[in-house]
């Protein structure tokens, strides 16, 4: 995954914008403006969401690709940020128990290949009572929909995408439950492919 995405990083922010446009909307900046105190942000990319954090927010992001990193901190000086940017996996955060206020992770949650570990470590390395926010893409209850996203993770060639390999149709909420969150909020967009979630520990 890691040769994938290093691969993927010169284009991901041109290919990531189009899919915003078409499918986010204000996706970034409602996921960043619920962030308090001690942020953790799980596979930072290359740093899209830096622009939408509150200014008092302090942000530490974590990411398995050294050249996606390379271009958050790029993004980060332009923007003039202190971010603390740290190269790890997300089944295996590196950081301390009960370290952080916030969790966010957008569009991340779904190319990791043990999503069940990647939430149960977001759940040790918050703080009591702190939450973790999550925006993705999850399985369409409608049946053409969730189709299309079937095509989409088998046959991604053939539907005219190079991206690394991307699971469509998981489910969030159960994970988070079975993780010990409490959920606070569920949203859907886009036919129910786009969920806006937040739980708290």
């Amino acid at each position: 995954m890691r040769q994938d995405y290093d691969a993927y990083a010169p284009r991901y922010d041109r290919e990531t914008s189009i899919y915003e446009r078409a499918m986010l909307g204000g996706g970034r900046a409602w996921a960043c403006s619920q962030a308090r105190g001690e942020v953790l942000e799980v596979a930072i990319g290359t740093g899209r969401n830096l622009p939408f954090y509150p200014q008092v927010s302090r942000v530490t992001g974590v990411e398995l690709s050294p050249a996606m990193l390379t271009r958050a901190r790029a993004r980060a000086g332009e923007l003039g940020r202190q971010v603390q940017l740290v190269e790890g996996d997300a089944q295996a955060l590196p950081f301390r128990d009960a370290a952080f206020d916030t969790v966010v992770c957008t569009l991340g949650l779904s190319s990791i290949p043990d999503d069940r570990v990647a939430v149960a470590e977001m759940h040790r390395v918050l703080r009591r009572g702190g939450h973790v926010v999550l925006l993705g893409h999850v399985a369409s209850p409608h049946l053409p929909l969730r189709g299309l996203q079937l095509l989409l993770e088998r046959f991604p060639a053939a539907v005219g995408t190079r991206r690394p390999a991307d699971r469509q149709t998981r489910q969030v909420v159960p994970l988070l439950r079975a993780a010990g969150f409490t959920v606070l909020y569920r949203g859907h967009t886009r036919g129910g492919i786009v969920e806006r979630v937040t739980a708290t520990r």
